[in-house]
């Protein structure tokens, strides 16, 4: 069966919220919507590779970026596709102040409690946009 939503986070290699978002991504795909969603590296697409340009231009595609400068929705918008959610980790941050990563390589706790609290919340935009693209089939 082919994924209908493609997943990107950003690269964010050695930022606490870069890899909240990879996790979060993770756990999406892999354990909470392995039938409907996929990811792939966001490198890929930065350097025009067929193939992850291919993934993403006939798919839902959802980013999610570790900061305000929106590289993962930036990268995607590039390659020609329009984004049809893009979310942030720092606003799921704010909503639960109190699950501050521990680290960049060991989140803790709190960290992967935020993980989980991003995954959910990228699992309820899944369905929404894929109920909005039953309705307008």
């Amino acid at each position: 069966m082919e994924k209908k939503v493609v997943v990107l986070p950003c690269s964010g290699i050695g930022k606490a919220y870069g890899e909240i978002g990879r996790q979060a991504v993770y756990e999406l795909v892999e354990d909470l919507r392995p039938d409907d969603v996929t990811t792939t590296c966001l490198g890929r697409l930065m350097i025009d590779d067929p193939e992850a340009k291919a993934l993403v231009q006939n798919k839902i595609v959802i980013t999610i970026d570790g900061c305000t400068q929106d590289c993962a929705r930036k990268t995607v918008e590039s390659s020609g596709k329009k984004v049809e959610c893009a979310l942030r980790v720092i606003e799921a941050f704010k909503k639960n102040r109190d699950l501050k990563p521990e680290g960049i390589l060991e989140l803790g706790e709190p960290g992967f409690k935020l993980v989980h609290i991003l995954a959910q919340r990228l699992n309820e935009e899944v369905d929404r946009l894929m109920r909005k693209e039953q309705q307008n089939v």
